[in-house]
C-alpha cells in the first residue's frame, strides 16, 4: 500500500484569512450587539447597529487583508527581482552560496555542490527562492484571495449573532446572542484546528476565551455608560 502524506501547509494562506474573518465577524458583531443591548436600546436600533457593523467590518477586513498581504507580496517580489539580478551578475557566487546552504544542513561538500549544480541547471531562481529565501509558490502571498476570503467569512461570522438577535425575545437578547456566538466560536475553533492539523480542544478553548472576554468587556461598557458603544 502506497504511503500517503497529508500535509497542510498549503492551506495557511486562505485558512488564516478565513479563521480571522469569521472570528472577527462573530466577536465584533456579537460584542457590538451586546454592548448596545446592555445600554437598553430597542431591538430595531440593535439590529441596525449589528448590520452596520457587518458591512463596515467586512469592508475593513477586505481592505486590511489586501493591504497587509500586498505588502508581503511586494517584499517577496522585491526579493525575487534582487535574486534574478544576482544570478545574472554573479552566477558562480550564487552557486557557492547555494552549496554552502546545503553543507550547513548536513550534506557532504562534494555532494552539496553536485546538488546545487543540478538544481541550478534545472531552475536556478526557484532553487534560491526556496532554499535561500524560503519563498514557496504554494504559500506565497495572494492579496485578492486573502481579501475575498476574509470579507466573506466575516460576513458569515457576523450573521450568527445577527440571526440570534432577530430570533431572541428583546429581554433575552444578551444571553442568547452571547450563548449562540460562543457556540459558533467553539465550532469555528474546532474546525480551524482540524483543518490545520492542530489540537482541537486547545483551538476551541483559545478562541472562545477571547470571545468571552471581548463580549464581557463590551457589555460592561454598555451598562456602565448607558450609551451605544
Amino acid at each position: 500500500m502506497a504511503h500517503k502524506e497529508d500535509h497542510r501547509s498549503h492551506r495557511t494562506g486562505w485558512l488564516r484569512a478565513a479563521v480571522l474573518g469569521a472570528n472577527d465577524g462573530i466577536v465584533s458583531t456579537a460584542s457590538l450587539i451586546i454592548g448596545v443591548a446592555a445600554a437598553h436600546i430597542g431591538r430595531e436600533d440593535i439590529l441596525l447597529a449589528g448590520i452596520a457593523g457587518l458591512v463596515a467590518g467586512a469592508m475593513s477586513m477586505a481592505a486590511g487583508e489586501y493591504v497587509s498581504v500586498s505588502s508581503q507580496a511586494d517584499t517577496e517580489n522585491a526579493d525575487i527581482a534582487l535574486e534574478q539580478r544576482h544570478l545574472k551578475e554573479d552566477l558562480d557566487f550564487e552557486f557557492e552560496e547555494l552549496a554552502e546552504i546545503y553543507i550547513k544542513r548536513g550534506i557532504q561538500p562534494e555532494l552539496a555542490k553536485q546538488v546545487a549544480k543540478q538544481l541550478m541547471t534545472h531552475d536556478a531562481l526557484g532553487a534560491h527562492l526556496r532554499d535561500e529565501l524560503g519563498i514557496y509558490e504554494r504559500i506565497s502571498a495572494k492579496p485578492i484571495q486573502a481579501a475575498f476570503t476574509s470579507a466573506a467569512m466575516f460576513t458569515v461570522g457576523a450573521a450568527m449573532p445577527l440571526i440570534a438577535t432577530f430570533a431572541a425575545p428583546t429581554a433575552q437578547i444578551i444571553p442568547i446572542v452571547a450563548s449562540f456566538s460562543l457556540f459558533s466560536l467553539a465550532i469555528l475553533g474546532a474546525l480551524a484546528a482540524y483543518l490545520g492539523g492542530a489540537n482541537i480542544l486547545k483551538g476551541t478553548i483559545r478562541i472562545t476565551f477571547w470571545g468571552t472576554l471581548a463580549m464581557g468587556l463590551t457589555a460592561a461598557v454598555g451598562r456602565l455608560f448607558g450609551i451605544v458603544v
